[in-house]
């Protein structure tokens, strides 16, 4: 059976991780827990970040920086994962769900503004993909309106606007290192601080709401409780397998480039049957998170991941709508999201991880292909 996805493993991840319990500092903010920090400052000059224990983790520290509470609104895709909304919603926030764009699972900035009303407090946009949205005019919108802008990069490590990596452009942005992401410790995650007079108080909110850094750095004579927080931190053991895979990450995403080049080249012919396949815009680079391509309907998707599993091949959908959901579907305004319901019906990812072999390659491309001679 060809997985969907299979974690990478770079062999050094173990001995760094022997290297962090040697060194007796295995709990949180330790010395892997700084080398990645570094890392991610250094070379995608992102102001402030803090690692944390998933993506959804440093979401919901964004939405404690903003101060958000109840009768907050914030305007979000409906196209994304549940983590995007639950983030705000656990501080009183009504979500305004945006729809997606007719080209592109990501949020459609042309249909932001009208969302807006006295009541809103920040955008958030979902890279989908590693893709970006149109992030100058997103962020043109939000100095207009006095909003923040918060960046879920989930998918996005190693991926630009205009030559700005994700992440560094938005007030405020989340990544993910789940086991699913092309660099990931199991479960982890980042959050990016880029607005300076967000820095010390995220450190606080980090720290489960004590000035503790501040203290171990020598700035104060005692640590104590200041502020709301909770233990957002990871243990230094995760860091370690974090900074194996950062060490590597030229080398994975040239190895997932590859493999989405070749699908992109061997399936294009099926565009002439109706399929679409993904799209870049100009402004965006491709980090090859996923690849992806829309089927002519449910039916049709639900047949071709059917028949992939006969054939040993494990291909997924992706979202569901937020604004369907079991949860939020009385809250919903009642709008009409035609494309996030586009995507959730006829999305299908493929398998794409990096010991992904040329003959695996081959065999998918071909059912695929074999599938839709019969259709």
């Amino acid at each position: 059976m060809i997985p969907f996805n299979k974690p990478y493993l770079t062999g050094l991840e173990t001995r760094y991780i022997e290297e962090a319990v040697k060194s007796g500092k295995i709990s949180g903010n330790g010395m892997f827990t700084k080398k990645c920090q570094s890392f991610f400052e250094e070379k995608f000059g992102f102001n402030k970040v803090l690692l944390t224990t998933s993506c959804t983790d440093a979401l919901e520290m964004s939405a404690i920086l903003l101060d958000i509470e109840p009768g907050d609104e914030i305007i979000i895709p409906s196209y994304t994962f549940v983590s995007t909304a639950n983030a705000f919603i656990l501080r009183g926030a009504k979500i305004i769900f945006a729809d997606s764009k007719p080209n592109h699972p990501n949020i459609d900035e042309t249909k932001i503004e009208n969302l807006i009303t006295k009541k809103t407090k920040a955008i958030v946009v979902v890279h989908y993909a590693g893709v970006a949205c149109e992030m100058d005019f997103i962020m043109n919108l939000a100095k207009k309106h006095n909003l923040f802008v918060v960046e879920d990069a989930a998918q996005a490590i190693d991926s630009c606007y205009k030559s700005r990596p994700l992440g560094s452009i938005g007030h405020l942005a989340a990544f993910s290192f789940h086991e699913t992401k092309n660099i990931q410790c199991g479960e982890g995650g980042l959050l990016v601080v880029n607005d300076d007079k967000f820095v010390e108080r995220a450190e606080i909110i980090w720290e489960k709401g004590t000035n503790r850094s501040a203290f171990f750095r020598g700035e104060i004579d005692k640590y104590g409780w200041v502020d709301i927080g909770s233990s957002f931190l990871p243990a230094d053991i995760n860091a370690a397998f974090l900074w194996a895979q950062l060490e590597s990450l030229e080398s994975i995403q040239k190895t997932r480039r590859s493999i989405w080049s070749f699908y992109s080249k061997e399936l294009k012919s099926l565009e002439s049957l109706g399929i679409k396949l993904p799209t870049v815009p100009e402004y965006a680079t491709n980090n090859a998170h996923m690849f992806y391509f829309i089927c002519n309907s449910l039916e049709e998707r639900t047949n071709l991941v059917t028949f992939l599993y006969s054939n040993k091949i494990i291909a997924v959908f992706h979202y569901l709508s937020l604004h369907k959901s079991e949860y939020y579907l009385n809250k919903h305004d009642g709008r009409n999201l035609q494309w996030s319901d586009f995507y959730s019906d006829k999305l299908i990812r493929l398998p794409l991880f990096y010991d992904l072999n040329e003959s695996q390659l081959h065999g998918i491309v071909e059912k695929i292909k074999q599938f839709y001679d019969n259709v």
